[in-house]
């Protein structure tokens, strides 16, 4: 199995604007990416900001946004994915895409809405857990308020090796941020890859960023507070075999189904 390069982008995003969003993340890619990634990774809702206006932003799948990630994913030959509202079939979803460079793509559609901005009253929540594949490694797709239902996330038969967390979190609940990321990766003996914003929404909701990648054991192999940053890391899967089988506590787990 090979390693695993992936990239992450903590951005600073424009109020419901698609278009200078569009433009700018594309602008800090070209500057920031100088070597081969395998992903690239966008925080919830990178193309507007964790917004409740569907009805004015959200796009169909074959909208701009879906576009503009399959031309970011050709050019720079890695699977690029984040969350962005799409209108199917009447409703709306925050809809995390997983793009490919060939154009296909997965999808995964936020299952915990946030009940306290009313996410529940404008999105209709997924109901699947979707696990996809690259380069060998299985990657469990979450989004934001996801990460504080654990049974939600639970990995009870190493059915994933990363789960990667995109988000629109903010600062004055940050403290939460920074112990469910680590408690995520510990319990179920896996990567976490959590990748939030920076910046004032238009709300004057603040966002503080500490996007971070936890290994199995809660070691950091990235941090970073406060500022923008576009950063490359790379992930090592002998290590996260050699961690489940020193200390294989998961097959003591409890078996359980969810309705």
């Amino acid at each position: 199995m090979q390693n695993l390069k992936v990239t992450v982008f903590q951005a600073y995003l424009f109020w419901e604007n698609t278009t200078k969003n569009l433009q700018n993340l594309a602008l800090r890619l070209s500057m920031g990416v100088k070597e081969h990634t395998d992903l690239i990774v966008l925080p919830e809702m990178f193309n507007t900001g964790f917004s409740m206006d569907a009805t004015n932003l959200a796009e169909p799948e074959d909208g701009p946004t879906m576009l503009w990630m399959a031309d970011m994913a050709r050019k720079y030959e890695a699977v690029i994915t984040g969350s962005l509202i799409i209108s199917e079939g009447g409703k709306y979803y925050n809809r995390m895409v997983w793009m490919r460079p060939d154009g296909s793509f997965e999808k995964y559609d936020k299952h915990h809405l946030f009940g306290l901005g009313e996410e529940d009253k404008n999105y209709t929540a997924g109901q699947e857990q979707v696990i996809v594949e690259l380069k060998g490694w299985k990657i469990r797709l979450a989004i934001c308020y996801d990460l504080r239902f654990p049974v939600w996330l639970r990995n009870r038969h190493d059915d994933y090796d990363i789960l990667l967390v995109i988000a629109s979190w903010p600062d004055k609940r940050v403290m939460h941020w920074k112990q469910l990321i680590p408690a995520r990766a510990i319990e179920n003996q896996c990567y976490v890859i959590a990748v939030n914003r920076v910046g004032h929404d238009g709300n004057e909701v603040y966002h503080s960023g500490h996007s971070m990648c936890i290994d199995p054991s809660g070691n950091t192999v990235y941090y970073k507070p406060e500022d923008e940053d576009l950063y490359t890391f790379s992930i090592n899967y002998p290590e996260l075999i050699k961690i489940r089988r020193s200390f294989p506590f998961l097959q003591d787990g409890d078996e359980f189904t969810l309705n």
